[in-house]
């Protein structure tokens, strides 16, 4: 079994490109860029000669023997391991939304059909929810629907979008808008289905949705409370 992984890389935004050709040589093509700033004490900055500078977050679809492959060339080619040179971690999805999606997410990489996840039993899921910019209240309203709570929205720059095409029949643009929603486990498929239905690729949305296990959280009392739905 190869499970699936999101990839998550923080580095300094002039190396950025450096991380992504990388990338790209080992057959990960799709990935979402937002910006990010480092949270140094401005004390040890001064004492390290540094300044405050911009950081560049990016995301992408792995398998384990990408990663594997990936992290051996981080540390040989990239030096990931010296300080300031940046970070790269792993969390094992658990679903995603559709065929098409799973392959035009794991272009090129040899990937199969198993269970997703090697995490089990986690009471709540993230929900990712990529999109084209501008239909963040058609997600959410969705998502409403089926009794999910708020989302938040991060601002993405993609790159092999252009790919699209060949996997999901149509092209797709470079701006992105990522929805990161905190939903039961338990509700998870129908909230999912809903938003697909609403914005999914059939809508100018052309949303594509995958989840993470959650294996704790804190500040989710709203969720815990059941809905009254009312009498009939």
């Amino acid at each position: 079994m190869n499970e699936l992984y999101l990839m998550v890389t923080i580095t300094e935004r002039t190396s950025a490109k450096k991380f992504l050709t990388l990338y790209q040589r080992h057959s990960v093509h799709v990935t979402l860029s937002t910006l990010g700033a480092g949270t140094a004490a401005s004390e040890l900055l001064d004492y390290l000669g540094l300044e405050k500078s911009e950081k560049v977050v990016t995301f992408c679809v792995v398998t384990r023997s990408t990663w594997q492959a990936l992290k051996e060339a981080l540390q040989s080619e990239l030096r990931i391991d010296v300080p300031g040179t940046g970070i790269a971690f792993i969390i094992p999805l658990s679903s995603i939304g559709g065929k098409r999606p799973l392959f035009f997410l794991t272009e090129g990489q040899s990937f199969e059909k198993g269970e997703e996840s090697v995490l089990k039993d986690t009471k709540y899921e993230l929900l990712v929810v990529i999109a084209n910019q501008g239909y963040t209240e058609l997600i959410m309203d969705a998502a409403r629907e089926e009794q999910a709570g708020g989302g938040t929205v991060i601002h993405a720059k993609g790159t092999g979008m252009e790919r699209a095409e060949k996997f999901l029949g149509f092209s797709l643009v470079n701006e992105k808008e990522m929805v990161l929603i905190v939903v039961k486990t338990k509700m998870k498929n129908r909230i999912m289905r809903a938003i697909m239905d609403k914005a999914g690729l059939d809508s100018k949305a052309k949303a594509i949705a995958f989840s993470l296990p959650v294996t704790g959280t804190a500040g989710m009392r709203l969720l815990e409370r059941p809905v009254d739905l009312g009498e009939d």
